[in-house]
C-alpha cells in the first residue's frame, strides 16, 4: 500500500476571494509546497485543529468570519508556535507589529517569486 502522507511541506492558504485562491494554489504547489484551503477563519482553524503536518499559514488580512486574518495569526501563533505566517492585503497595510512575532507581510499584488522566496526563506 502505498505512503499517503507527503514528504512535501503544506501551506495552508485562507482566501475568501475564489479566484485569488486559485492563484495561490497554483502559485504555491509550483514553489513544491502541498496545499490545504480555506474560505474563512474559522475554516482555517478547524483544519489546524484536524492535521498536524502545516508548515505554514498564508491568509488575507480582509476574511469573512469571527475573525480577520490578523486576528487569525495572532491565535495561529499562540495555539500552534511552529506555524510560519504570512498575511497578505491589497487594501490594509500592515506593519511588523500588527503581526505576532515571525509573522510577515506581502502585500497584493504578490508576484510567484515574491511567494515563492518567502515560503523557501521560512520553510528552510
Amino acid at each position: 500500500m502505498p505512503d499517503l502522507v507527503s514528504s512535501r511541506p503544506v501551506v495552508l492558504i485562507v482566501e475568501d476571494e475564489a479566484l485569488l485562491r486559485m492563484n495561490a494554489v497554483d502559485i504555491v504547489q509550483e514553489a513544491g509546497f502541498d496545499v490545504l484551503e480555506a474560505c474563512t477563519a474559522d475554516e482555517a482553524i478547524d483544519i489546524l485543529e484536524s492535521r498536524d503536518d502545516i508548515c505554514v499559514v498564508f491568509t488575507d488580512i480582509q476574511i469573512p468570519g469571527s475573525m480577520d486574518g490578523l486576528k487569525l495569526a495572532r491565535a495561529v501563533r499562540g495555539r500552534w508556535p511552529p506555524i510560519q505566517i504570512i498575511a497578505t492585503s491589497g487594501r490594509v497595510k500592515v506593519s511588523n507589529d500588527d503581526l505576532p512575532d515571525g509573522g510577515r507581510f506581502l502585500p497584493k499584488p504578490y508576484t510567484t517569486r515574491q511567494v515563492t522566496h518567502l515560503l523557501i526563506e521560512l520553510t528552510s
